[in-house]
């Protein structure tokens, strides 16, 4: 028995849900947090004052709100008891002890080094004797003023050597890259409130590497909050962190303007119109061939009765 026109007509209409629902977002998103990731911020952790190396130990970059002031800060966990860290007078120092070769896997190709070559890895679970750098979106400040996440946008990169920071989940997973030198910027990425996660970062050559880092997020009052800073690290144990501390970002970063159009609040999904266009001449189509088919039914049945007659 042939399908009726408003069978058909639903089947084509879910087909077109299903075609519109998102796949995947333009801008990656950070998971929630696995185990062991769990933690929470006291909303009277000081202000450090004054230059300082991290070199061991966990520390994370993260938005702060005080005062009704946005801003990048650094938590530095290894510090007791642990303290917020202004950038500008923080180093992170990348010790030869998180040197390992480049896998021969083809899934880091992405890396832009040859296999086998010496790099410097801060790993995304800790290692003795390495600095142990993620970031989180938990200063109390911050959960009260947003209501959803934040976008933390990297806009440069300078140092002698490639610069990677990616996401794996397992020693079979594939890497799901965030951050790398090789892309164009701006490179946004979603962080969901309340997140606290670490990555692995890749540094292809020692030496001084200054990363242009900007954090925003739209606040439950209905503005806008957006902080930009450089973050410093001396990756090696023949760079003096001195040198990062006072060296100059002096590379052309993209403009605002750009920046604004890669930071969507949700991400954005610039696949969705052609789909729903596609989704839409499906659903027409359907539609046209059904109106036809039930006219030939039903001059077919005239006929029969006619015949009849």
């Amino acid at each position: 028995m042939p399908f009726s026109l408003p069978r058909l007509a639903a089947a084509a209409v879910l087909a077109f849900a299903s075609l519109a629902t998102p796949a995947a977002a333009a801008t990656p998103t950070v998971p929630a947090p696995s185990g062991g990731l769990e933690q929470t911020l006291d909303a009277d952790q000081q202000q450090a004052r004054g230059n300082a190396v991290l070199e061991t130990g966990h520390v994370d970059i993260g938005p702060r709100h005080r005062d009704g002031t946005w801003t990048i800060q650094i938590h530095d966990d290894h510090a007791v008891p642990s303290v917020w860290r202004d950038p500008a007078e923080t180093v992170l120092r990348v010790r030869d002890t998180a040197r390992q070769p480049v896998p021969d896997d083809e899934a880091y190709a992405f890396l832009g080094e040859k296999p086998g070559k010496q790099v410097h890895v801060v790993p995304q679970t800790e290692r003795q004797g390495v600095v142990w750098i993620g970031w989180n979106t938990q200063d109390p400040g911050v959960l009260k003023a947003i209501s959803r996440g934040v976008t933390m946008t990297l806009r440069g990169v300078q140092g002698p050597g490639t610069f990677s920071v990616f996401l794996q989940s397992g020693n079979l997973g594939a890497p799901q890259v965030l951050w790398s030198s090789k892309k164009p910027y701006p490179q946004p990425i979603w962080v969901e409130t309340n997140t606290h996660t670490h990555a692995n970062w890749v540094f292809g050559e020692p030496g001084s590497y200054l990363l242009a880092v900007d954090i925003s997020a739209d606040l439950a009052d209905g503005s806008t909050a957006t902080a930009s800073t450089v973050l410093r690290l001396a990756v090696g144990d023949t760079t003096d962190p001195a040198s990062a501390r006072t060296a100059a970002f002096t590379q052309p970063l993209p403009s605002m303007s750009a920046q604004a159009a890669a930071q969507s609040d949700p991400p954005s999904r610039p696949w969705q119109l052609p789909l729903l266009a596609t989704a839409g001449v499906l659903l027409a189509v359907t539609v046209a061939a059904l109106a036809v088919r039930q006219g030939t039914v039903r001059r077919r049945a005239e006929r029969d009765r006619e015949a009849a007659r």
